[in-house]
């Protein structure tokens, strides 16, 4: 099969995959386990790092990735949402995982579910964790979707278990309290296991949590931490590191990630500290110059991800043009008023997604006299609010995955034609 052949069959794949199941989200794993077990995949024969979290998530695993690489490893990274392509959700140790690969992948687990249901997230978590299990990877991260105890990727027992950090968001599937969604994200941990946390304000219930699982207990502020007065790491093992003066992806997710990789026994160097503090991912709090222009774009679609973002923006000399799309379940009128002190353009628009936001809605939680106008598309958006900058304004697109992907893909199309 040609190249075009093998994306064709990817793309006929994952829209059966979609349409496989009722629901979007179910979560459970009895029935993924069953699934597994045919795959022979519930046990990797490599240490696993199994990351969940409100934010930090993502920024936290391009660090270990980059860092286990400096360090001579062989890495398989599992992560979700994508941006442009679904192959972004599956690295193996060279490269992203092929059209082809990925198609005998879905092949594999089509044979090995029988008639058991599932979504698409399991199945494709399944595929990824098939791929990993068949590559010679010394080492596999591992990204949690939704939770953690019953999200997809629990099926596997990871050697070491982290979250970033316990915030409100999803609490229709976790609940409304940080005591409640801390309980469903611990439950990746395991009995004699680390569990590290990577956030120093501790839920109240998080000792507990942890003490019930029989987890070994590596806590923020407590276990490791990044000391102020020395601007150092200091580890759980009284190992210390230089933190960097600027960290792109953030120093707490820097300090976490060191301490996940060195509990799983990769040697986490100086050098390698100090060369991925200037790494930067897709979407999270990222800057491009379109058209003359200076943008930033964020994926953060809850309260705190986005007051992060805002804090992190540099000052603004001239006026914001916020290209903003959310989906409809999240907190906007909160969202909005982290910008009602600045000098900002609303430009409102809703990504193609059922769940997103309508622009009758957005405009409803803005502050009120705020200037905005209403686009039919985040294209249209961020092409008004390019055009309408000028020098020394920014242009920020944020509130969804969704958004930042749709932006991206207008920019490239703007830019090769």
């Amino acid at each position: 099969m040609s190249q075009t052949d093998h994306a064709a069959a990817l793309a006929a794949w994952l829209h059966r995959i979609e349409a496989m199941h009722p629901a979007e989200i179910e979560l459970g794993l009895d029935r993924l386990r069953c699934v597994a077990d045919t795959l022979g995949i519930t046990a990797l024969p490599v240490p696993v790092i199994t990351v969940a979290g409100t934010n930090g998530k993502g920024s936290t695993l391009r660090l270990m990735t980059a860092l286990a690489r400096h360090a001579g490893r062989r890495v398989c990274l599992y992560t979700s949402p994508h941006l442009l392509r679904f192959n972004e959700r599956i690295m193996l140790p060279d490269g992203l995982a092929s059209d082809a690969q990925l198609c005998e992948a879905f092949e594999q687990v089509e044979q090995a579910r029988g008639d058991t249901p599932l979504t698409y997230f399991e199945f494709t978590t399944l595929a990824g964790l098939w791929l990993f299990a068949a590559s010679d990877a010394d080492l596999i991260l591992l990204e949690v979707g939704l939770g953690g105890r019953l999200d997809a990727v629990n099926v596997v027992d990871p050697d070491v278990a982290v979250v970033t950090s316990v915030g409100l968001d999803h609490q229709d599937w976790l609940g409304d309290t940080r005591e409640a969604i801390c309980a469903e994200k611990c439950g990746i941990g395991r009995q004699g296991r680390p569990l590290v946390f990577g956030e120093q304000d501790w839920p109240a219930n998080l000792e507990s949590l942890v003490q019930d699982l029989g987890a070994q207990p590596v806590l923020a502020g407590r276990g490791f931490e990044l000391t102020a007065v020395e601007r150092a790491f200091r580890f759980v093992d009284g190992s210390a590191l230089q933190c960097p003066e600027t960290v792109v992806l953030g120093k707490d997710n820097l300090a976490t990630a060191c301490q996940a990789l060195k509990l799983a026994d990769v040697v986490v160097s100086q050098p390698a500290v100090d060369q991925v503090a200037t790494l930067s991912l897709m979407g999270r709090c990222e800057y491009r110059q379109l058209k003359g222009v200076d943008c930033w774009f964020d994926v953060g679609h809850n309260l705190a991800a986005v007051a992060r973002f805002h804090a992190l923006l540099p000052t603004c000399s001239g006026q914001r043009h916020l290209v903003f799309g959310m989906m409809a379940d999240k907190p906007l009128r909160e969202v909005a008023a982290e910008f009602a002190a600045t000098d900002v353009n609303w430009y409102l628009c809703a990504p193609a997604m059922a769940r997103a936001a309508s622009v009758e809605q957005l405009a409803g939680a803005l502050p009120t006299g705020s200037r905005q106008q209403q686009f039919d598309s985040v294209a249209q958006a961020l092409c008004c609010a390019l055009s309408a900058a000028n020098p020394g304004d920014q242009v920020i697109v944020f509130g969804s995955f969704y958004t930042v992907a749709e932006a991206w893909l207008a920019a490239e199309e703007g830019q090769s034609e």
